[in-house]
């Protein structure tokens, strides 16, 4: 069994940054698809952005483009989401996800996935 596992959220200023992480257990992240997804108060989960097992592949949502970066390091079991230029609007509870190998990695930013983490909050507000 898969276990996700974030960190690395906080309270930041608007303008500011942030770096999640997400660290996997359970099976090498080089056989999974990882995303993250955030839901606001009141609102939807959404996707943010994924990266495909071997990093090939990176999408992200049209509102955190030039701003947001998914990375990761297969030899640390470890997905990272850097936020610059936080606003806001990126307030929300983030989640980390993971699809399997098999499955198509563009699957991810369609809430197709099967793995989650138990999410980390993010607050930008000053």
């Amino acid at each position: 069994q898969v276990q996700l596992v974030e960190s690395g959220g906080g309270l930041v200023q608007p303008g500011g940054s942030l770096r999640l992480s997400c660290i996997a257990s359970g099976r090498t992240s080089d056989h999974l698809h990882v995303g993250w997804f955030r839901q606001a108060p009141a609102k939807e989960r959404e996707f943010v952005a994924s990266i495909s097992n071997l990093a090939y592949n990176t999408d992200y949502t049209d509102s955190v483009k030039g701003r947001f970066t998914i990375s990761r390091d297969n030899a640390e079991n470890t997905v990272y989401l850097q936020m610059n230029s936080l606003k806001s609007d990126d307030t929300a509870i983030y989640f980390c996800v993971a699809l399997q190998l098999t499955k198509p990695w563009a699957q991810l930013a369609r809430g197709a996935y099967d793995y989650w983490g138990q999410g980390t909050q993010v607050t930008v507000s000053s």
